[in-house]
């Protein structure tokens, strides 16, 4: 029998280039998008990752948004390449393995559906949702927000209905609203990988990607579950129609080196990657 796993990852910048958010501000001309979250971060008001979910419900510019303004935003959001690709070829399976793919963001579902229509059926995104003004059309009411804790629920939920263990599921994300699910997989035994060179996700994560296609996960995921050796990913890359050109693995270390404190001088910090 196939081994069963649950490939489940983040949204934007995961799959993206773009933030939601960002693509809705622009959509409607909505200014200093990036300020408004940062304040937000800052007073540490919201769960990371559900700043947007918060502007759209208080935020005055933001709530002229209507649903058919998410679903606009989420056909401009520009996706990395191979995301289609990426869904077939864990759709068609590793021989030997059965991997279903779904997508957990803090992003509206309206923007998520629009921007993979036709890649992933509805029923595998799990996005932020809700509940619109039958007259109106405005946002009133939020009924789950799926970004720091919401996503661990989210995932838990979805594993309990999938009946598949933790340890066989693989998470992918690239900030701070996937720490708290990536710890929780990492603490059952999952497989955990990091879309980004954040220092925060990739202290969690058991592995970092980097790269414009969304194909790159699949590296870690032949590596580390099928064991694959370097040899057979290249030759499964290629059995799909592609090469892998470049492929440097590369351990970063950040150290933070201070020099002594004295009465009349403040101590020097300096962080620097090695």
């Amino acid at each position: 029998m196939n081994k069963r796993y649950v490939l489940v990852s983040d949204f934007d910048q995961t799959l993206s280039f773009d933030d939601s958010g960002a693509a809705l501000a622009e959509l409607l001309g909505i200014a200093r998008f990036e300020e408004r979250v940062a304040g937000l971060s800052h007073l540490n008001l919201v769960q990371q990752g559900a700043e947007l979910a918060y502007l759209l419900r208080h935020d005055p510019d933001f709530r002229r948004v209507r649903r058919d303004d998410l679903a606009e935003a989420g056909r401009r959001v520009h996706l990395k390449q191979n995301v289609a690709l990426l869904a077939q070829l864990l759709r068609d399976g590793v021989p030997g393995y059965e991997f279903d793919f779904y997508v957990i963001s803090a992003a509206p579902e309206e923007i998520v559906h629009a921007a993979l229509r036709g890649i992933l059926p509805p029923e595998h995104i799990i996005g932020s949702r809700f509940g619109y003004d039958a007259e109106t059309g405005e946002i009133d009411s939020v009924h789950r927000v799926t970004a720091g804790y919401g996503k661990v629920a989210a995932l838990e939920e979805l594993r309990l209905r999938l009946r598949v263990p933790l340890d066989r599921i693989v998470y992918v994300g690239d900030g701070s609203s996937d720490i708290h699910v990536m710890l929780h997989v990492n603490h059952g035994e999952g497989h955990t990988i990091a879309a980004s060179e954040s220092r925060h996700i990739g202290q969690i994560a058991e592995r970092t990607v980097i790269s414009d296609d969304a194909l790159s996960v699949l590296v870690p995921v032949l590596e580390e579950i099928a064991e694959y050796t370097p040899g057979q990913i290249r030759a499964f890359f290629e059995s799909a129609g592609l090469i892998i050109q470049e492929w440097g693995k590369v351990r970063t270390d950040w150290l933070t080196i201070r020099a002594p404190a004295t009465p009349d001088r403040p101590a020097l910090e300096l962080e620097v990657p090695a």
